[in-house]
Formats: C-alpha cells, sequence, structure tokens
C-alpha cells in the first residue's frame, strides 16, 4: 500500500486525525475574510461581461499576417471602443467591439479590412443585449431551482441542518468563483455561466460524501458514551479526507490545463471564460465541504437538548476516568450531570442510568442489575 493510501486507512480507522471541528472559528474567519475580499472587488471593479451579454458586433477575419495586439490597436481606433481579439487558427482573428449598432458595424468592418490590408470585407456579425439579458435569467432561474431542488433532496436524504450548511456552502463558493473572475478581469460568457453551473454538483460532491459518513456515525448516538457529535463529526471528516483530496486534485489537473496551457501558452482566450470558473469553483468546493459545511453541522446539532446532554455524559465519563474511578461510577455522574440540566428520557435511551444509588453504593463488579 502506498504511503498516501496507508495515511489514509489510519485516518479512516481514527488512529491519526486534525481537529477542523475544534478550530472552526479558524475556518469561520478565513472563509468570511476571502468572502468579503470577493464581494469588494466585485462591488468596486464590477464583472467585464462579455458581448453577449452588453451585445456588439463580432468580426472573423480570413487568414492574415497582422498581429493579435495590432488588430485590437486597429479596432478600437476604427470603432472607439474596448475590443477583445483572439487568435482562432490558420491565422485567423475573432475580434469583439461592444455596444456597435448595424451602421456602426459595417463601418467599422470596412475600416478594419483597410487597416489590416484584407481585400473585400470582414465578415460581421451582429449580437443584440437583449439576447444576453434571456442568458441571464435562464442562469438565475436554473441556479435558484437547482438550490431549491438540492435544499429538499438534503433535507430527505439526511436533515434539514445538513441541508443548510450545504446550501452556505453553496452559496460561499459562487461567492468567492464571482469575485475572482472581478479581481482578475476575465471576461464573463455563456461559457461562464455554464462553468458555474457545473461546479455546484462537483461542490456538493464532497460535501455529500462527508454527510453520508457523519450520518452512518451518529447512528444511535446517545446510546454511546465515548464521543460527543462533533468529535464523530470530526472523525467523518479525517475519514474521506483523503478521498476529497485524491478527487479534486483529479478534476483540477485537466482543468489546470485548459486555464494555464490551453489560455495562457497557447493563447485560446476563449477556454478562460470556462476554466477559471471550473478551477476556482473546484477548489472552493473542496474547501467548503470540510472546513465550512460540516463544522456547520456540527454547531447546529450541538444547540440540540439531547447533543448538549450527551457532551455532558461522555465529558463527565472523561473527567470520572482521569481521577481513576469506576465505569458506573463515571456513568452515575454522566446520568447525574444530565439529571441536573432536566433533559427527560436521554439518559434512559443511552442506557447509563445504573438506578438511584448514589456514588458510593454501587453494586459489586460481579453482582447483577437489580
Amino acid at each position: 500500500m502506498s504511503r498516501l493510501g496507508t495515511i489514509g486507512a489510519r485516518l479512516y480507522r481514527g488512529e491519526v486525525g486534525y481537529d477542523f471541528i475544534g478550530k472552526r472559528k479558524i475556518w469561520y474567519a478565513v472563509s468570511i475574510l476571502i468572502t468579503i475580499t470577493a464581494i469588494v472587488g466585485l462591488a468596486v471593479r464590477g464583472l467585464n461581461m462579455g458581448i453577449e451579454f452588453k451585445g456588439g458586433a463580432v468580426f472573423t477575419t480570413p487568414k492574415t499576417s497582422v498581429s493579435v495586439s495590432q488588430a485590437q490597436e486597429y479596432a478600437q481606433e476604427a470603432s472607439g471602443h474596448p475590443a477583445i481579439v483572439q487568435e482562432l487558427g490558420n491565422d485567423t482573428l475573432r475580434i469583439q467591439v461592444s455596444e456597435l449598432t448595424t451602421a456602426e458595424a459595417g463601418e467599422v468592418g470596412k475600416q478594419l479590412a483597410q487597416d489590416m490590408g484584407i481585400k473585400g470585407e470582414i465578415n460581421a456579425e451582429l449580437v443584440g443585449p437583449s439576447w444576453g439579458e434571456q442568458i441571464a435569467n435562464k442562469a438565475w432561474t436554473g441556479l435558484g431551482v437547482f438550490m431549491l431542488l438540492v435544499v429538499i433532496y438534503l433535507a430527505i436524504a439526511f436533515e434539514w441542518r445538513m441541508a443548510v450548511a450545504a446550501l452556505i456552502a453553496l452559496i460561499h463558493d459562487i461567492t468567492i468563483t464571482v469575485g475572482i473572475y472581478a479581481l482578475v478581469g476575465f471576461e464573463v460568457t455563456p461559457g461562464t455561466v455554464i462553468g458555474l453551473l457545473t461546479i455546484l454538483g462537483y461542490s456538493l460532491y464532497d460535501t455529500v460524501v462527508v454527510f453520508d459518513s457523519l450520518k452512518e456515525g451518529t447512528k444511535d448516538i446517545t446510546k454511546q458514551t465515548r464521543w460527543t457529535y462533533s468529535e464523530i463529526a470530526n472523525r467523518s471528516i479525517n475519514g474521506t479526507l483523503v478521498r476529497s483530496i485524491n478527487t479534486t486534485v483529479v478534476a483540477l489537473l485537466p482543468v489546470a490545463g485548459l486555464l494555464f496551457i490551453g489560455g495562457g501558452f497557447l493563447g485560446a482566450g476563449m477556454l478562460n471564460d470556462i476554466s477559471l470558473s471550473l478551477f476556482v469553483g473546484l477548489a472552493a468546493g473542496a474547501y467548503s465541504s470540510i472546513f465550512i459545511a460540516t463544522p456547520l453541522v456540527a454547531d447546529l446539532k450541538e444547540r440540540e437538548p439531547q447533543m448538549k446532554a450527551l457532551k455532558k455524559r461522555v465529558l463527565a465519563k472523561r473527567a470520572a476516568a482521569a481521577k481513576g474511578e469506576s465505569a458506573d461510577d463515571a456513568d452515575a455522574e454522566g446520568a447525574a450531570a444530565e439529571s441536573y440540566d432536566d433533559v427527560p428520557d436521554a439518559a434512559t435511551a443511552a442506557g447509563t442510568v445504573v438506578g438511584q444509588r448514589g456514588r458510593g453504593h454501587g453494586r459489586p463488579s460481579s453482582g447483577k442489575r437489580r
């Protein structure tokens, strides 16, 4: 077995682990800081909306020796608006100029052909802003329906606290991804929208894996006095940690190829819109499933009276064990702590009450329960 596999097996068995839940306030603070940075970037810089949303013209040139930078300069001089130029291959160029009317697009196309030394006219395709508005509205509708279905499914398959935590993690991932787009200045296109919708599923994947492990580990949790809910949640994170890392890395590698090699080295800028959203969303989704979603579930569950009572019993039993008391005395002390807080039936369900006898009057170790 590989070293990573050995570590994964030890994490799964609980032999080693990291206290993710215990340090959850640190993760919350980091996430809040990142989210605020993303929101500020979005508010200050805004999104660089593509031509599909703003409207304009797209010019496709035939084979030419003009460079991308030179073509961009020609387009900006001819139109008076910012231009985006992409190399399509076979020495052809795609030139985007926003906010052009039909008449203006014709004049700009003629001027571009003259400046670039192209015989005839350059093919122009007009894009109306209403089409982009329809895409945006459909994207928002799809996002809302998706989140609603996610909440309903998780509430049925697990419980409402997990559904709420998963929803918060999703909003966290989307906010960070959109904020990164604003800070980097990449163009937002329909491909970006597709990428954002795609990462929602990836974001939920690791979260559901941890939730499933947590659900399995907390069956009949009140019938034991060894672990609190938060400790079992922490064991669930550690038990699935290597799996989450492996799946995230495997998913990020091809996306990184699209973003850094395809968009960066090869100059295929049209890949940037979808690859950046996938890259940031996948990384944020893996982070939120470990550091946001599961700690939030633990926080919500620890507020329940039964979980509070369980925690008191567990801590009382550990304190008694540390003082060298018997197991019966430790259980009785835990039951007394629970009774003090007036939590009905929780101790009985846990099977920890040994009778109304006080400490020092427990039954012999070889005796029978009366």
